[in-house]
C-alpha cells in the first residue's frame, strides 16, 4: 500500500512568499526554505517584516488569489490520484492554502495554521507537529503505508530520505549538489514516471 507525499510550494504552485515579495515591493521576503533550513526562524523573521510594514493576512491573500498552479501541476496531480493515494505535506498555512487547493481540485493537504488578530495582523503561527513532513511520513509508515516523497527544499529532505523512494523536483543547484544520491527532476512527466516505477 503506497501513499505519495508531495510538497506544495515550488512543486505544485509558485512560492507564495516570493510572489508576495514582488507584489509588496519587499525583496527580503523572497527568502524561503530553499535558503533557510530553520523554518521557525524564517517565519518569525517574516512576521517581523510584515509588522514593520503594516501588512497582514488580507494583503497576502490578495496576492494568493492571483496565483495559479505551475503549468502541468493539476494534470500531474490528477493522473497521480487516479493511480494511488496522494497527500500534500506543506509548511504553509490553512489561510494561504485553501484557494490554491480549490484550483487543484481539492487534494488532501496537511499544513499549519496562522494566528490572526481581528485587525488582520498575523500575530503568530502554530505548527501541526515538530518536523511535520518527516513526522507525518513516519506516522503513515507506522500504519502500514509505503511512502514515496517529492519536494524541492531543505525541509523536504527528511521525508524524502525516510521514504521507500524520494525525489527532488525543481530544486536548487546547491541542494542537488549536496544530495547527489536523490534523483532530481524538472518536468512533471519525468516525476510521474519515476513515481510509477516506485509504485511497482
Amino acid at each position: 500500500m503506497n501513499v505519495v507525499c508531495l510538497d506544495m510550494e515550488g512543486v505544485l504552485v509558485p512560492e507564495i512568499w516570493i510572489a508576495f515579495a514582488e507584489a509588496s515591493g519587499i525583496p527580503e521576503l523572497k527568502r524561503t526554505t530553499r535558503d533557510e533550513p530553520d523554518y521557525d526562524k524564517l517565519m518569525r523573521w517574516r512576521l517581523d517584516i510584515l509588522k514593520e510594514h503594516g501588512l497582514g493576512i488580507r494583503e497576502i491573500q490578495d496576492t494568493i488569489a492571483k496565483i495559479d498552479p505551475l503549468p502541468g501541476a493539476k494534470e500531474f496531480l490528477d493522473a497521480l490520484r487516479r493511480e494511488t493515494q496522494a497527500i500534500i505535506l506543506s509548511d504553509t498555512f490553512e489561510q494561504f492554502a485553501k484557494p490554491l487547493m480549490e484550483k487543484l481540485d481539492w487534494p488532501t493537504i496537511f499544513c499549519n495554521t496562522l494566528e490572526v488578530a481581528d485587525s488582520g495582523e498575523i500575530t503568530g503561527f502554530r505548527m501541526r507537529c515538530p518536523q511535520s513532513k518527516l513526522t507525518t511520513v513516519r506516522g503513515l509508515q507506522s500504519i502500514g503505508y509505503d511512502t514515496i516523497a517529492a519536494g524541492d527544499s531543505f525541509n523536504d529532505l527528511g521525508m524524502i530520505q525516510a521514504s521507500k523512494a524520494g525525489f527532488l523536483f525543481k530544486s536548487t543547484d546547491a541542494i542537488k549538489a549536496d544530495h547527489p544520491e536523490v534523483p532530481a527532476y524538472e518536468e512533471f512527466g519525468d516525476l510521474l514516471q519515476a513515481i510509477r516505477a516506485a509504485l511497482d
